[in-house]
């Protein structure tokens, strides 16, 4: 595959493309792990990382014994280049950090060509992730912008297609060392926000500011769920700001040259389309409707449990469902309601569990619906609800799917 990209990536549960090759940093961690993986390899870029250990997954596996077991292998298969995307910061930052610093340090000892490239906030007017998909979902909040704290601290946005760009011409270049990489000039996250809101073209200029306390806790509740945009270590780095070097800017022009672009320029170069409004507004809704609908399913589920028999008799009496042992139904749906519940609940697969839903109400929407048409007269609504949460269901399978 002369002049191919090949991507190492965890396969999960499906095909691998062409372009890609299974490997598990939590499990590679020796030189000979990775030898198979190098065959016809020129160079390699490592852009792993992890936010918060969890599953077996740790900082010092995926940031230092796995990149480390990699250049070790790079040296044994004389790859001629390793380019190492690390993250700005100090160590004191959190283990984030910490160990991401101590492989560039020890990369560096290597007999390898290297670069290490450390990013500030990384942003990308054509998609986010993370907690930049938060920072633009509180930028264009309708009505008023949310901002975590006064937004006095400093940033220094990088546009990720120019760090792409940075690899690039890393890869094919000779330069070595260490650079921080970030935008032009250091902003304000106020003037950060207040430019994606523009962006955005949200209405209302309105600024709430939540109080630092507020955050921390929302921080520490994530930290303590293992789950969230934002962990304690990305909190205290926006706190104590992160901005570059005085003299980065101006080695990435001598050595890459190449000067990366303010925000205000990466901005104006892609105006936002209505898509890009719709993923910052629908971002906090998700989570809203992923909710609303298992609370919904375990309400079910009492209902079913606790609804004497005798009222199911009387409303199941001459229909067709008389003779179908309507009190086993109406125990055995709430059963099925529970589960299903608990399974959105846990995270687990969520698109399955929303398709089950789906499929289990679309079938006894079909089924009541033609053995008791009446249902669909009920003065609350009855059956007629479900027309409307068929496709609220459907429109959750789609907002489960967040890479």
């Amino acid at each position: 595959m002369d002049g191919a990209t090949l991507r190492a990536v965890r396969q999960k549960g499906r095909p691998l493309a062409d372009d890609e090759r299974a490997c598990d940093l939590g499990k590679m961690l020796r030189a000979e792990d990775w030898v198979p993986l190098l065959d016809g390899v020129d160079a390699v870029v490592n852009a792993a990382g992890i936010l918060r250990e969890e599953k077996g997954q740790t900082f010092e596996a995926i940031h230092v014994a796995a990149p480390l077991a990699l250049a070790h292998a790079c040296v044994a298969r004389d790859v001629g280049r390793f380019v190492q995307v690390s993250a700005l910061g100090l160590p004191e930052d959190g283990p984030f950090i910490a160990s991401k610093h101590r492989f560039d340090e020890q990369l560096g000892d290597l007999p390898l060509s290297s670069v290490v490239l450390r990013p500030s906030v990384v942003y990308s007017v054509s998609g986010s992730y993370g907690g930049t998909s938060l920072l633009r979902a509180l930028a264009g909040f309708p009505g008023m912008q949310w901002l975590p704290g006064d937004g006095r601290w400093q940033v220094q946005p990088l546009a990720a297609e120019d760090l792409g760009e940075l690899v690039a011409r890393a890869v094919g270049g000779a330069m070595t060392g260490t650079y921080e990489v970030g935008g032009p000039a250091p902003l304000s996250l106020r003037d950060y926000q207040s430019q994606w809101r523009r962006w955005l073209r949200a209405p209302g200029g309105h600024v709430a500011a939540v109080p630092e306390a507020c955050v921390s806790l929302a921080v520490s509740v994530m930290e303590w769920l293992g789950r969230g945009p934002v962990g304690r270590t990305m909190w205290r780095m926006l706190q104590r700001g992160n901005i570059t070097t005085v003299d980065a800017a101006d080695r990435l022009q001598a050595d890459f040259g190449l000067r990366p672009r303010s925000l205000p320029e990466a901005l104006r170069q892609a105006p936002s389309q209505v898509q890009d409004r719709w993923h910052a507004q629908l971002y906090f809704l998700a989570p809203v409707l992923k909710w609303s609908v298992v609370v919904l399913w375990l309400l079910s589920a009492v209902a079913g449990f606790v609804t004497p028999a005798t009222d199911i008799l009387e409303m199941s009496a001459s229909t067709p469902l008389e003779a179908c042992n309507p009190v086993l139904l109406a125990r055995g749906g709430g059963i099925a309601d529970l589960l299903l519940g608990l399974w959105l609940a846990s995270g687990w697969r969520p698109r399955a569990a929303v398709a089950a839903m789906l499929l289990m109400l679309l079938g006894y929407t079909l089924l009541l619906g033609s053995l008791v048409p009446a249902l669909w007269w009920d003065p609350l609504g009855g059956l007629a609800k479900n027309l409307v949460l068929l496709p609220a269901l459907a429109m959750l399978w789609v907002l489960t799917e967040r890479r």
